[in-house]
């Protein structure tokens, strides 16, 4: 498998694990295991870092989608080469740091590493046109 491949399925892992930053935190809470286990109909009050988790990982399942259009494309269309593999080891990468520093509250760097991350895709789009 190529490490384009490898890529796209170590992101969809880290899609599937992200959510499991924030369940800490809840459970963290007094009642935050009860209200998780329950139909949720009130809101429950968490740290800042849990929300933050939470808006992380929307945000990572609304960037995979594209990311995987890209490597299987380039897969499919005989593209991918090292800058195809590049582009997504880039990608992983600024999305462990983007959700790190977005977990973390760092407002200015989590924009950084989230375009970090939509340049390793930028790469393998240029492989596209080739």
């Amino acid at each position: 498998m190529t490490t384009d491949l490898w890529m796209l399925v170590a992101s969809a892992v880290l899609c599937v694990l992200v959510p499991f930053v924030p369940i800490v935190g809840l459970m963290q809470t007094p009642g935050g295991a009860a209200w998780g286990f329950g139909n949720r109909n009130t809101p429950h009050p968490v740290p800042a870092w849990v929300e933050r988790g939470r808006r992380a990982h929307m945000n990572m399942v609304e960037n995979l989608a594209p990311f995987a259009v890209l490597v299987l494309v380039a897969h499919l269309a005989g593209k991918a080469n090292a800058t195809t593999a590049l582009g997504a080891e880039i990608f992983f990468i600024g999305r462990i740091a983007h959700l790190l520093v977005y977990v973390a509250g760092i407002p200015v760097v989590r924009t950084l590493v989230f375009a970090l991350a939509t340049g390793g895709e930028i790469l393998i789009l240029s492989q596209l046109f080739r």
